[in-house]
């Protein structure tokens, strides 16, 4: 049987300002869940609950409160007119909706789309994911989020992944199988930058069953991907996966086998 789990130990991860990243009184008290502190310093006219991220990782504090699992500063946040689709600082620019979904917080998701956080929204050219793709890494993928998310939103240029990718590498099998069954494409090209195929995504996770499923689905054996350009068994040769190399190595040789036994045209 697979199951998916969220880490046992998750806890919330406050970034503490520094040079590049230098926090606002609300935005560090949005991460760190602080609702009365929030409540209080949203009280004050002069405190914006949409003031910009600063430097080159920064949140705002919707952001902020989404990625770390705070629902209750969220809702806060939300009422006194929060931006639920601001984007983040420059490296991801990641909304709210993606942060939470990454992080695993399925409360959060369904408040911020409750609230009109746009699911489909295109993802930031550098390392950016859609809410499907996030939430496929982040183990949190349902049938209700693939009704209405784009299970086929491309892969971004700089180390992007597609939902499917993304689960593949994760080795999340029922998420797998839920993408599949979603109309997922099997082969959709990664990103161009360190970029993978669904299955060769598995292969270097070494998740057998996976590539398994992912050929049985009829992913394509010889396709290579992103500026690396190797095939999923040259990636199981060299990460020394020698269950799912011979595995590859059959689905090739059946393919071949396959060709040889067409018939020819005469000349």
């Amino acid at each position: 049987m697979h199951k998916d789990y969220l880490p046992a130990n998750s806890q919330p991860q406050v970034d503490e300002p520094d040079e590049e990243n230098t926090w606002s009184p609300l935005q560090l008290a949005a991460a760190k869940g602080d609702l009365s502190e929030v409540q209080r310093l949203l009280a004050h006219d002069t405190v914006d609950p949409n003031e910009p991220p600063k430097g080159y990782y920064g949140k705002a504090a919707l952001q902020a409160a989404s990625s770390s699992g705070n629902l209750d500063v969220v809702e806060a946040l939300l009422a006194a007119g929060a931006d639920v689709d601001s984007p983040g600082g420059n490296n991801g620019g990641k909304t709210a909706v993606v942060l939470a979904a990454s992080a695993g917080h399925m409360d959060i998701v369904r408040c911020l789309v409750s609230a009109g956080a746009d699911i489909n929204r295109p993802p930031h050219q550098y390392m950016g994911r859609t809410a499907l793709q996030a939430a496929a890494e982040g183990v949190i993928s349902s049938s209700y989020d693939e009704q209405r998310a784009s299970v086929n939103a491309p892969a971004v240029r700089y180390k992007g992944l597609t939902a499917l990718q993304g689960a593949a590498l994760g080795g999340h099998y029922l998420i797998v199988r839920r993408l599949l069954d979603a109309g997922a494409d099997v082969d959709a090209q990664g990103s161009y930058y360190n970029g993978y195929t669904a299955l060769s995504a598995a292969t270097e996770g070494g998740h057998y069953e996976i590539v398994r499923m992912l050929l049985d689905a009829g992913a394509d054996v010889a396709a290579t991907s992103g500026n690396k350009t190797r095939t999923a068994a040259q990636i199981a040769s060299f990460r020394g996966q020698d269950n799912i190399a011979r595995l590859l190595i059959v689905a090739e040789q059946k393919i071949g086998m396959a060709q040889d036994m067409k018939p020819h045209d005469c000349d």
